[in-house]
This record gives C-alpha cells, sequence and structure tokens, in this order.
C-alpha cells in the first residue's frame, strides 16, 4: 500500500472506520491515527530536543534509509521512541477526527518545518511524501471488514 498524499491516508482511515476493518498488527485504526498525528504534528511544533542528539547520523539515515520509505518498502518491527507509542484506550472515531485535523494543519501550514528526527531538514514536498508513507507503512496492517 502506498498513498501518494496525506489527504488518501485520511480518505483510507475514514473507509476503516466506515466498513470496519480487520487488525493484522498491532494496532486499532484508532491508535494508528494517534501515532500518525503525534508524530507528524512535531514538523510543525518541533521535536523533544533530545531528539537532536544523534543529528550527525542523518545524513547516513537520510541515504540509506529514506528511499525504502519513500518507495514504500518501511523495515517492519521497528521500535518506535516511548512517547509516540499509543495508549490501548483510544477511540477509534475520535482519532480519526483528529488525524484528519492534523493533516488539514500541515497541509495549511505556510512556515517552514523542524528537521526531522531521522531525516534532517526536508522541503514541504518531501516531508509530505514521508509523513504520507508512513500513515502507509501504519494502515496496511488494517483492511476493510468486507475484504
Amino acid at each position: 500500500m502506498q498513498f501518494a498524499t496525506l489527504e488518501e491516508a485520511v480518505v483510507d482511515a475514514r473507509q476503516l472506520l466506515a466498513s470496519g476493518y480487520v487488525r493484522h498488527g498491532n494496532w486499532t485504526l484508532g491508535q494508528i491515527c494517534w501515532h500518525l498525528r503525534i508524530v507528524q504534528d512535531p514538523s510543525i511544533d518541533g521535536y523533544p530536543w533530545y531528539f537532536s542528539l544523534f543529528a550527525f547520523l542523518r545524513p547516513i539515515v537520510r541515504r540509506t534509509l529514506m528511499p525504502r520509505v519513500l518507495s514504500g518498502d518501511s523495515p517492519k518491527g521497528i521500535r518506535t521512541a516511548p512517547i509516540f507509542v499509543p495508549a490501548n484506550e483510544l477511540k477509534d472515531d475520535e482519532e480519526v477526527a483528529a488525524f484528519e485535523k492534523s493533516v488539514e494543519r500541515f497541509l495549511k501550514h505556510g512556515g517552514s518545518f523542524y528537521p526531522h528526527p531521522g531525516f534532517g531538514r526536508l522541503d514541504r514536498e518531501t516531508l509530505h511524501r514521508i509523513h504520507a508513507a508512513h500513515a502507509a507503512h501504519h494502515l496496511r496492517f488494517l483492511q476493510t471488514a468486507d475484504e
């Protein structure tokens, strides 16, 4: 699964919410949407200071991992930072709506973006593609109930 835009990810999340879904991974739709939002919002608001401790590795990560992420071949099984792990009791409908608002905010943002923790400073288009690829990576673990 790949999304060309974040809007496509929102459409997919809304379809999963409307139809119901089957999980093929660890997280519910609400947990995934929460995670996507919490990872995406710091592009505008800023990341915790300690995310820049390994900034010297960004050129290597950018050269080796970013092409895989953008091609839809994100590595599976990499543990996320604890601050980005969702709680268990999130409500799907609330988190899909919050994710949609986060996407709208990202798309309307006219200023600069904070450097990505792994890839460094990215232009708007590349950052959009990264967030869309990240959404596809997680949402691919859910299938509509009627499939």
